[in-house]
């Protein structure tokens, strides 16, 4: 994976957080190292949500990790404190603003996957009745 692409890839699913859910301004570089190799930032604040591909001096803290781990966090295929824990993100500065980012991410993520499965609960009714009403009609 391109530098371009990974950027464009997180820009796609960091659009799609739910801007409520920021509650406090957070500006995080991120630092790709191997494949994909760069650096870009995420900020967050109230009703915003932004990611360039540029390096952002004044953050509140910096990411380093590799492309395939950055794409697991942000999709939620794994938790940011167990990445740090073994060791496949490191973060320089104030570690709570790399938290928001991971709160956010994850609340996205539950939301959709309760969204997800609203839909197929509702189907699932619609078929039971359907199931009743010709059980009912054929005595």
């Amino acid at each position: 994976m391109t530098y371009e692409e990974l950027v464009k890839k997180v820009k796609k699913v960091v659009e799609k957080i739910d801007k409520g859910a920021v509650k406090e301004h957070a500006a995080i570089e991120i630092d790709i190292e191997g494949e994909g190799e760069g650096a870009f930032y995420v900020e967050l604040d109230k009703d915003k949500v932004a990611v360039e591909p540029y390096e952002y001096y004044d953050n509140d803290c910096r990411i380093r990790t590799g492309a395939e781990t950055l794409i697991d966090l942000v999709t939620g295929k794994i938790d940011a404190v167990k990445a740090l824990e073994d060791g496949k993100i490191s973060v320089d500065g104030d570690i709570e603003k790399a938290l928001v980012l991971s709160d956010v991410l994850k609340a996205t993520v539950n939301k959709k996957s309760s969204e997800a499965k609203k839909p197929a609960t509702a189907s699932k009714s619609a078929t039971s009745k359907k199931t009743t009403n010709k059980k009912a009609s054929s005595k």
